[in-house]
């Protein structure tokens, strides 16, 4: 038997290595640690769940659960073959325990490909990566195809690049291999930074070897012997786990020198960023790995021409590669039934925010928002009223109930003033400021702007400027249009990606949420209820008990009154802390 245990970085921050540890101790207290396998694995998506654990072959998927609860797996489920009712996920409208992951909304609409090895192996043993099919692809291609060969199936199965930009990722290998010069380079562009966003470094957690196969093949096909990953500081577990898989690989001989005996030479070093957005921009990414300060440059020429210490470098993302074997070991034409005309295959979304099912999903293109939202997501967090999904992170903008049944691809979430980006998905309901949630994306992008480009660096400030003034009530409607035409402006002429999509988010709630900035500019209220400054806190005299609580909990005494009668607050003194509504327990304190 297996026990399978999520080693993601959200279950171990909730103590899964704990629960591992207790589980081992458990199974060798009762002599059965030779018969019974623990394996920390990669993510299992189902973050909300988390910590998982499944129990194989039984094929029962435990939530949940908790290192104390290690004893009582091994002496009900291990030893007397029962299953634990209570750790079993339920569901949440038909209340039914569902012991298969096969049951369950979340998982039914998903198809992982990219993620299909996450969950299912130790990511710290290529034995096991070996065992699903790793570097099976590698042999193929180096055995049976040539260079070109493999290109061609690349471009023919319509795989575009994941981490944003959707360029057919057959015709950049295709460009690379074409470009002249006695050293080559691949890269794979593991700087993940937008929020919410943890795709890339789930697969890299979860399947790191998936990843090196991949960029070997793509040194066979475009003349590279040289591979780096460069990847953030911030992902210590996915940096320890791909140290791990290179040092097996070499060992295994699918790295380094002669790679199985067929006089192919690849190996791959890491490279660290220090955390900044902008370096997800291939030029940008390529002077930091230079050791230059992280800023893009004009193209062309492009990076597949010339790149890295100045030679012809192919970049890709984490998600573009780990779909890369299956596409070599199952076909072209198998891929490209996939997905949607000019969207093939599957995207890798992070759920995250006002949704029930926070997690990792991978569903093929074309399925729709409602889908991903209401039925994997399992709908918005206590009954509340869906408002918004912003997609693309920074770079992307919102989509509102309107666009929920739109098929999820690059073109069509283009079309409605968003865009795919790395994958980011977050969900906002009924309780969120639209204005404020435009100013919070452009005060990270003033943050990470490398400030390379005046439009960029100064534009995004100003706007920012003028949203931090709308939400303080201080705004005017000649505000509108200087944002609409400051956005336009920004996109037009900024140099790179960061700040051609800046202003995406202001531009799609100008559009979508425009009664919303206009009762912050015109009545000076936020109808949401979020803009501090536009709040103020009142007393309601009939529930109002004369209790103090919220008179002691005020940091500046704006609340004044006697024990049992009503009381006031000062207008003129009140911060809007919240701490008096936080603290009444009869619902007397309330906001307008």
């Amino acid at each position: 038997m297996h026990i399978l245990v999520c080693g993601g970085t959200g279950c171990k921050s909730s103590n899964s290595d704990l629960l591992v540890s207790t589980l081992r101790n458990e199974l060798l207290e009762n002599g059965l640690d030779k018969e019974v396998q623990v394996v920390l694995t990669g993510c299992f998506g189902f973050c909300e769940q988390g910590p998982i654990v499944k129990v194989l072959p039984d094929n029962i998927f435990y939530v949940g659960v908790k290192p104390e609860d290690a004893p009582e797996i091994i002496a009900e489920h291990i030893i007397k073959g029962r299953t634990l009712q209570r750790l079993l996920y339920e569901d949440p409208t038909t209340k039914e325990k569902i012991q298969n992951a096969k049951g369950m909304n979340f998982y039914k609409k998903q198809l992982r490909i990219a993620l299909r090895n996450c969950g299912f192996i130790d990511p710290e043993r290529i034995e096991e990566s070996i065992a699903r099919d790793g570097y099976a692809a590698l042999g193929k291609v180096l055995t049976e195809l040539t260079p070109e060969e493999t290109v061609q199936i690349i471009k023919q199965s319509g795989l575009r690049g994941r981490g944003g930009g959707g360029f057919s990722t057959g015709l950049k290998w295709e460009i690379t291999a074409k470009s002249q010069a006695d050293q080559k380079y691949v890269v794979c562009n593991a700087d993940e930074g937008d929020p919410g966003a943890f795709m890339d470094r789930s697969i890299l957690e979860g399947d790191p070897h998936t990843v090196l196969e991949s960029m070997a093949i793509n040194g066979y096909c475009t003349g590279a012997d040289k591979g780096l990953i460069y990847i953030r500081a911030e992902y210590p577990l996915a940096i320890a786990r791909l140290k791990i898989a290179i040092g097996q690989a070499r060992e295994y001989g699918l790295l380094g020198k002669d790679i199985l005996g067929t006089g192919f030479n690849f190996d791959i070093d890491l490279r660290y960023g220090a955390g900044a957005f902008v370096c997800g921009e291939e030029t940008a990414l390529i002077h930091s790995m230079e050791g230059e300060r992280g800023e893009p440059t004009f193209k062309p020429p492009f990076p597949s021409e010339q790149g890295y210490m100045g030679k012809p470098t192919n970049v890709n993302n984490v998600e573009t590669y780990a779909n890369i074997p299956p596409i070599i070991l199952q076909g072209a034409a198998w891929f490209s039934s996939i997905g949607t005309e000019k969207s093939k295959g599957t995207k890798v979304f992070a759920l995250a925010g006002k949704v029930n099912n926070v997690g990792l999903v991978e569903v093929p293109m074309g399925t729709t928002l409602r889908e991903v939202i209401y039925e994997i997501g399992g709908g918005i967090k206590g009954n509340k009223k869906f408002k918004a999904v912003q997609t693309g992170g920074p770079s992307g903008g919102c989509l509102t109930e309107k666009h929920l049944d739109i098929p999820i691809d690059y073109d069509n979430l283009i079309a409605c003033g968003s865009m795919m980006g790395s994958g980011g998905m977050i969900i906002v309901d009924e309780d969120d400021c639209m204005v404020s949630m435009a100013k919070y994306y452009l005060d990270f992008t003033v943050e990470e702007s490398c400030g390379k480009c005046s439009p960029c660096r100064i534009g995004n400030k100003r706007l920012y400027e003028i949203l931090e003034t709308i939400t303080k009530g201080k705004g005017t409607i000649e505000d509108l249009d200087r944002l609409r035409n400051l956005s336009d402006v920004i996109k037009d002429t900024s140099l790179c990606g960061l700040g051609q999509t800046s202003p995406n988010p202001v531009l799609s709630t100008l559009d979508n949420f425009m009664e919303e900035y206009e009762a912050h500019v015109l009545h000076h209220k936020c109808p949401a209820g979020q803009c501090r400054d536009l709040m103020t806190y009142w007393i309601d005299t009939e529930n109002c008990v004369g209790c103090t609580a919220c008179a002691r909990v005020c940091p500046v005494s704006a609340i004044t009154g006697e024990r049992k009668e009503v009381h006031l607050i000062d207008a003129a003194l009140c911060i809007k802390c919240g701490a008096c509504m936080e603290k009444c327990k009869f619902n007397a304190v309330y906001v307008s």
